[in-house]
C-alpha cells in the first residue's frame, strides 16, 4: 500500500493495487482522517485482491488426482470422511477447504500434500533446491487462514513452510481444533497472535515472538489485534489429521 500524496499533512488517498481509497470517506468526529478506519478499508481491499490470486487450479487438480487413482467421489468421501457434496464443491472451485481437509484429501488420494498445489512437483531426494520469490507462493484461502505455500514445487519435504495471514479473530471461528502428527514452529511477523492448544492456557505473541509445539495437541491460531496478524508457519511433513 502506498500513498498518492507524499506529505502526511496533505494525504488525500491511498492506493491498494489498482484501487484508490479516498481518505475523505473516513473522517473522525474532528474531521480528521481516521487512520484505523483507513487501514481496515485498505486491508479489506488487499484481502479481495488476494482472493483473486488464489490457486485456481486446486479444484481441477483434485479431480484429476481422484480420477487418476480410479476413485469415485463416493469412494474418496469414504476414505477422507468428507461429505460427497463437499468434495464435489472443492473440485468445482466453489469452496476452499480448510487445512485439515487438505490433509484429509492428500491422505485419501495417497499423495504428498505438495501434489495438491503443484502440477509437477520435484521429487528427487538429494541435491534439491528451490526458490520462491516474494509474492510468488501458491495461495490458498480458507475462512480462518490465508496461506502462501512456499517452495510448493518440492514434494516429500521434511517440513512445510507457510506464510500465513490469520483471518480469524475469535477461536469460535474454528469448528474444532486441528490435530495431526508432527510438530510446528511459528514466528510472528506482524500483529498480535493468540495460540490456543490442548493442555495449555491461550498464549499471546507479538511481532518477533515465536512458538514451537506438538501438533498432536489440538490447536488453532487467531489474530488478537484489530488487524490480521502475519506469521511464518513451519509444519513437519504431515499426511492426515488425527481423529478427535
Amino acid at each position: 500500500m502506498k500513498s498518492l500524496e507524499s506529505s502526511p499533512a496533505t494525504l488525500r488517498a491511498v492506493s491498494v493495487g489498482a484501487k484508490t481509497i479516498r481518505i475523505g470517506q473516513f473522517l473522525d468526529w474532528r474531521g480528521m482522517p481516521d487512520g484505523r478506519a483507513v487501514g481496515m478499508a485498505a486491508q479489506a481491499e488487499a484481502r479481495r485482491l488476494t482472493e483473486k490470486k488464489r490457486d485456481e487450479n486446486f479444484g481441477p487438480r483434485i479431480r484429476r488426482l481422484r480420477q487418476q487413482a480410479g476413485l469415485t467421489l463416493q469412494q474418496l468421501s469414504e476414505r477422507t470422511g468428507l461429505a460427497f457434496s463437499t468434495i464435489s464443491k472443492v473440485e468445482k472451485s466453489q469452496i476452499s477447504p480448510t487445512y485439515e481437509n487438505i490433509l484429509r484429501l492428500a491422505d485419501g488420494l495417497g499423495v504428498d500434500v505438495a501434489l495438491l498445489f503443484s502440477d509437477r512437483p520435484e521429487t528427487m531426494t538429494s541435491g534439491r533446491r528451490t526458490v520462491t520469490r516474494a509474492g510468488e507462493g501458491v495461495r490458498h484461502v480458507s475462512p480462518q487462514y490465508e496461506y502462501e505455500m512456499l517452495c510448493a514445487d518440492l514434494a516429500h519435504k521434511q517440513f512445510v513452510p507457510l506464510l500465513t495471514r490469520l483471518r480469524a479473530h475469535e477461536v469460535s471461528a474454528f469448528p474444532e481444533f486441528l490435530s495431526h502428527e508432527g510438530e510446528e514452529f511459528l514466528y510472528v511477523l506482524s500483529g498480535c497472535v493468540e495460540v490456543h492448544t490442548d493442555h495449555y492456557r491461550p498464549l499471546r505473541l507479538q511481532a518477533g515472538d515465536s512458538c514451537y509445539f506438538d501438533s498432536t495437541m489440538g490447536h488453532a491460531c487467531v489474530s488478537c489485534g484489530p488487524e490480521d496478524a502475519m506469521i511464518l508457519w513451519v509444519c513437519s511433513g504431515v499426511r492426515a489429521p488425527l481423529s478427535r
